[in-house]
């Protein structure tokens, strides 16, 4: 039987050890939903976008916050539930699946590249413009989703 890790993998969170580094990417977050809003690209869609490729990542800690922060902007538990299988289910609306698409395919780059098809059937619901700033949000969740599983960012017990 293989012996378990006990060991942390850094001696500690990347965050606090390079904390100009992290506030450069917490104002790259700030400044995509500043440019999600002003396009109206909705919170939710962001948080579905984050929900998703933390999914895919297996990075518990942003789960966990995305999971809070999809209530806060009117998500429904059944949704957050079935994340995982969007194509599967009629739950989402269609530029919330393209949008969601594009993540996933941004998150698993190293599989397959983003068609142009895909971007076809996104410029059905979206700008160019926006369609930049979904793109970014991928990119930037997965900095963090990477950020936290390095860290080991624990998740802790939600207060009731």
């Amino acid at each position: 039987m293989p012996q378990q890790e006990t060991t942390p993998r850094l001696a500690g969170y990347l965050d606090k050890q390079q904390p100009d580094l992290y506030a450069t990417l917490t104002h790259y977050s700030q400044q995509l939903v500043d440019e999600a809003d002003r396009l109206g690209i909705p919170r939710r869609t962001l948080e579905l976008i984050n929900y998703l490729c933390s999914q895919i990542n297996g990075c518990a800690f942003c789960l966990d916050l995305h999971h809070r922060r999809a209530l806060k902007y009117g998500e429904t538990e059944q949704r957050l539930s079935l994340v995982a299988v969007y194509r599967e289910v009629r739950l989402f609306e269609a530029p919330e699946v393209v949008a969601m698409k594009i993540a996933e395919q941004i998150t698993r780059m190293s599989n397959s590249r983003p068609s142009a098809e895909l971007f076809a059937e996104a410029r059905q619901h979206y700008s160019d413009e926006q369609i930049s700033v979904i793109c970014m949000a991928a990119i930037g969740i997965n900095a963090f989703n990477r950020l936290s599983i390095l860290s080991e960012h624990p998740v802790r017990q939600a207060k009731q």
